[in-house]
């Protein structure tokens, strides 16, 4: 009988793993728009300042 209430508690233990690896972790669309504005300004400074250093001042 001890054999039974050991399985018992290691199918418990598998069935808590896996759960939490199964359900990915979701972040809010707020998040991901404001991280992807934020890459957009950072791509759009290095693009103004390569333009500014390539600029042939001597017109």
């Amino acid at each position: 009988m001890s054999t039974d209430k050991e399985d018992l508690a290691i199918d418990e233990d598998l069935a808590d793993t896996d759960d939490s690896e199964t359900e990915p972790r979701v972040e809010p669309a707020k998040t991901n728009l404001s991280k992807r504005r934020t890459i957009d300004n950072m791509l759009e400074e290095r693009r103004l300042q390569k333009r500014l250093a390539d600029f042939d001042y001597d017109l």
